[in-house]
């Protein structure tokens, strides 16, 4: 008797269509995202009461920022591999429910020393969530919407830094900053439950690994019904399984030159985002008491930031879809960098500071979820976590730097208006370098940096 055909997963996934299952997988994801981006940017948004509580230096309070980014800069890297080895399911529930009792823990520290460790220690899990969600998310999606899929998810952590500034703006008046710590705990408690009990693994994994065939298959069948197999046959994909350090494997066959110009991207807009993020509040808030409004505002000042980096990321999928990641991100750094530069100028109104921190936030916030979907759709299954947590790992380095040198230059009396134009620069680097990735990847390996075409796989 013949042996049966067996079962390409790829190409049940490439020709499906997107259903409840694959809605239920992004939305999980999202809201899991939603809560890493509330936690990282809370602290900047409960800085100003820090300072008055406490009475800590710029540059004491620049550690204190950096503190989670440094942790997220360890497990971005680790726990990207471990989740090549184990699966993205097991990391990404266990990082949600690690960090969700850390930030709890957060809200009870006493000083300044011992906020550094808890949000350092916290760091650690919410490295591992963007990595393995925006994977996950790609690997359930058909190539025809990968690119639109992830960058629509991935504004999960943006529109969790925009909740961040509204939650603080109304805690904090009425029970205090410690409140924003306890509300940013207990909610991933509830997400961490739901993907336990609803969250499937990769069936990419899955079928590279030879791992549990009568999971794959149940989840499979909820990719598409019309599946025909048996947990007996053989699930193949359209790759190879990768062996070796995955770290180390984003510099072979030909990878090295795109993952280096990556690796810079994420560390001058990472930079930018965290310097903005962390400081915006505080260093408006003296123009928001000169306009004659309340302190508080300083924090929707800082929410706009993130108001504009959702707004542009979702249009931003459709735009990359047309044209490519090459204009769009060149074209989105060189918005930033004319808009953080103008943040900075005297005389600036309160309408005029909105409009360019919105502006801010479309190049610098929503470029960030382009980003994630560019790597992930560079490296195969066995790499992507590695190549999305390796990226966002050597960002972080920028991440630290920003909120640090910030706070060095602002205890050194910088002027906001040289402040801002500093801040400018970066965003102008990522310019010339996401444009120099246009002769990196070559034509005939399925480039993903221009227009992709119908058919075309992105991944393999």
């Amino acid at each position: 008797m013949p042996k049966p055909a067996p079962i390409n997963v790829s190409e049940v996934i490439r020709n499906s269509r997107i259903g409840p299952f694959q809605l239920g997988i992004f939305i999980l994801c999202g809201l899991c995202l939603i809560m890493d981006g509330f936690d990282v940017q809370a602290i900047g948004f409960v800085a100003p009461k820090l300072i008055e509580e406490w009475k800590i230096s710029g540059a004491l309070l620049g550690s204190v920022l950096s503190a989670a980014l440094m942790g997220v800069l360890f497990g971005s890297i680790l726990l990207s591999m471990l989740a090549d080895r184990v699966g993205r399911r097991p990391v990404l529930i266990g990082a949600c429910l690690f960090f969700s009792a850390v930030t709890l823990i957060t809200a009870r520290a006493q000083s300044v020393p011992e906020l550094l460790v808890i949000r350092f220690i916290a760091g650690i899990g919410l490295g591992s969530i963007m990595p393995n969600a925006m994977a996950l998310v790609g690997e359930y999606c058909p190539p025809r919407v990968r690119v639109a899929a992830i960058v629509i998810v991935g504004t999960g952590f943006t529109a969790g830094a925009m909740v961040a500034g509204f939650v603080s703006f109304w805690l904090i008046p009425r029970f205090g900053w410690r409140s924003v710590f306890y509300f940013g705990g207990a909610v991933p408690l509830v997400i961490g439950l739901l993907m336990y009990f609803f969250l499937p693994e990769s069936l990419q994994y899955l079928a590279l690994h030879h791992k549990d065939p009568n999971r794959l298959l149940r989840w499979l069948k909820r990719v598409d019904p019309r599946v025909e197999a048996t947990p007996e046959d053989e699930f193949v994909v359209n790759e190879q399984r990768q062996k070796g350090v995955p770290l180390i494997k984003l510099f072979q066959r030909g990878r090295a030159a795109g993952t280096l110009l990556l690796w810079t991207v994420y560390f001058m807009n990472l930079l930018n985002l965290y310097f903005l993020s962390s400081w915006l509040p505080t260093v408006v808030t003296p123009l928001v008491r000169a306009a004659g409004v309340s302190a508080a505002y300083a924090s929707l000042i800082g929410s706009t930031l993130q108001v504009g980096g959702v707004l542009g990321a979702l249009v931003l999928g459709s735009l990359i879809n047309h044209f490519g990641f090459i204009k769009v991100l060149a074209t989105c750094f060189t918005i930033a960098c004319v808009s953080i530069a103008m943040i900075g100028q005297p005389g600036l109104s309160l309408r005029l500071l909105f409009l360019v921190v919105f502006l801010a936030g479309i190049g610098i916030v929503g470029s960030q979820s382009a980003l994630n979907a560019l790597a992930a759709t560079l490296y195969p299954t066995d790499l992507r976590s590695t190549g999305i947590g390796s990226g966002l790992g050597v960002g972080r380095m920028g991440s630290i730097v920003g909120p640090v040198l910030a706070g060095q230059l602002i205890s050194a009396h910088w002027t906001t208006h040289s402040l801002f134009l500093a801040a400018a620069v970066p965003a102008l680097i990522a310019a010339f370098v996401i444009v120099a990735m246009h002769w990196v990847v070559r034509p005939e390996e399925g480039s993903p940096l221009g227009p992709p075409a119908p058919n075309a796989v992105l991944v393999h």
